[in-house]
């Protein structure tokens, strides 16, 4: 007998056998028994969820000679055939390689005939999202009134491509990613069955890097059985699924957290020297990260043992939340970075070398530089005097024919970049920040989305506003923001908000960082060390 895939072997036979789907099962179930079946049915959802197996099992019972609770017996004359694929009535197409019009066309003669054995004909139709315009088209008529003995189901990991005109002619099921607990009881169920051994860290491991697919599930337990060890580890799967080991990552924030450089470098070096995917290594430490960063909040840590709970436990201590969101931020950054760079090595070790700046000078350098606005301010608050510090000084005074304060435009600084504006003390926060970006994401605008959650708008006056990024922007993050359709797209979010016409003006924080780096924390706290320009009205 020929050898079958897991997945084929275990793939479910009635409702009930499906897992994590019981909105859908039931509801399947009370139009079978009611004899209310529809005529076109819609399966949506990730893969691996279930979508096609239910597909069978509904082709099934609507056609099964003694159904029992609204499920197939599995055992009449239909059910035989239908599961070993002899019975003509039920169709199964796939749209990823037959989605031209001629396929659609001969669905359409087809259902004029009457089924041969059963009592409906049924076309069940997988990634039917795949189907061209045209495709489409021809189905529209055949879908909204098909003959008695006909019925369509169609299954889809992408309903957003599907026109409305389909949409609206089925009844639409949406499958949910199938939880770690779930997957782990089945995986459980199947490998006591196939007398495998597997650790109980095994068994998680696997359920979480499936992420909701049953599927996927069991191409990676059958993956680890074909390595011929006795039992089934968390090491081999990691090994295998190409994810560093949980010691590795702890080591590598460790040395974050402790600012050593040196030694996060040597670490990464094992990690890379292993063949580990950076972009999966990012994201491993981002997540073992947020992991601190709850258990800091909430002292939970799950799918760890005890020992890496110690672990996550001893990092918690070490820093304080907005170090660790920081940490988050900056990494997801690096991961953008790598995706698009031909030198993903060089820019990961420089990313996480950044990480690993002290923060003790830049907060020394932020309380001399507050120390000095302070006295400034209270210095000049009697005189009529607006102070605007950063790489520059500007006073300015008022106007004495108008007796106010007029803010006047700065020269551009040293660098010459023509982005740049000054944010001065007077520039407000802009309260429909968090509701411009929330609209990009919603639709869809991921990547300009993810590259405008680290800055912050202000009103640098009426008509214009800016965003500014403290921390600065990467290469990747200027040229996405610097696209013209982007402008535009911001533009108008912000117009919409405001009622009229708005400006947007992008302000790199490390413009003046850079410049600033001549000049020592001494100087800056005896002499001020800075330029002042007194501007007069």
């Amino acid at each position: 007998m020929s050898y079958k895939a897991l997945y084929r072997k275990f793939r479910p036979l009635k409702f009930n056998e499906i897992i994590g789907q019981e909105h859908i099962t039931k509801t399947l179930k009370n139009q079978i028994i009611a004899n209310r079946v529809g005529h076109a049915y819609l399966l949506t959802g990730g893969r691996g969820t279930g979508k096609t197996s239910a597909a069978k099992i509904l082709a099934r019972a609507v056609n099964c000679i003694n159904p029992k609770d609204g499920e197939p017996c599995n055992e009449c004359e239909i059910c035989r055939a239908a599961l070993q694929g002899s019975l003509t009535d039920i169709v199964e197409m796939d749209a990823a390689s037959n989605n031209s019009v001629d396929d659609v066309r001969s669905i359409r003669e087809e259902v004029n005939f009457l089924p041969t054995l059963a009592k409906y004909r049924i076309y069940i139709i997988d990634e039917v999202h795949m189907l061209s315009t045209g495709a489409f088209n021809a189905l529209l008529k055949t879908l909204e009134e098909p003959p008695e003995h006909v019925k369509f189901i169609l299954a889809t990991t992408e309903p957003q491509k599907l026109p409305s005109t389909i949409l609206s002619r089925c009844q639409r099921f949406d499958y949910k990613k199938i939880s770690v607990d779930n997957i782990i009881k089945k995986i459980d169920e199947i490998t006591k069955c196939e007398n495998i051994n597997i650790s109980t860290e095994a068994l998680k491991s696997i359920a979480i890097l499936a992420d909701g697919a049953m599927r996927d599930a069991l191409s990676i337990l059958e993956r680890c059985m074909q390595e011929g060890q006795e039992i089934i580890d968390d090491d081999l799967v990691k090994n295998l699924a190409g994810i560093p080991k949980t010691e590795y990552i702890y080591k590598i924030v460790l040395e974050i957290l402790n600012n050593d450089p040196i030694k996060v470098l040597k670490e990464i070096d094992v990690v890379i020297n292993e063949g580990k995917d950076l972009i999966n290594l990012t994201w491993e430490i981002i997540k073992y990260v947020k992991d601190i960063l709850v258990y800091k909040t909430s002292e939970k840590a799950e799918l760890y043992n005890q020992k890496e709970i110690e672990n996550i436990r001893e990092l918690s201590i070490k820093d304080d939340k907005q170090r660790l969101l920081d940490i988050i931020y900056s990494l997801s950054e690096l991961e953008n970075t790598i995706k698009w760079s031909s030198q993903k090595t060089i820019m990961f070790q420089v990313g996480i070398m950044k990480l690993c700046e002290k923060q003790e000078n830049n907060q020394n350098c932020k309380d001399v530089i507050h120390k000095f606005e302070q006295k400034v301010d209270n210095n000049c608050k009697n005189n009529g005097i607006n102070i605007d510090v950063d790489s520059q000084i500007k006073f300015e005074k008022p106007n004495k024919k108008n007796d106010t304060i007029k803010n006047e435009e700065k020269t551009t600084p040293k660098n010459n970049n023509e982005n740049y504006i000054e944010i001065t003390k007077s520039n407000k926060s802009v309260d429909c920040w968090g509701k411009v970006i929330g609209n990009l994401k919603e639709s869809g605008k991921i990547i300009l989305y993810t590259n405008l959650m680290t800055g912050r708008a202000v009103e640098i006056n009426d008509m214009t506003i800016g965003i500014e990024f403290q921390k600065g922007l990467t290469q990747f993050g200027k040229n996405i923001l610097e696209k013209p359709e982007n402008i535009n797209e911001i533009c108008k979010l912000f117009s919409m908000e405001y009622g009229k016409p708005m400006q947007i003006k992008i302000i790199d924080g490390m413009c003046t960082k850079q410049n600033k780096k001549s000049e020592s924390i001494d100087c800056l706290s005896n002499d001020f060390g800075m330029p002042i320009n007194i501007i007069d009205e």
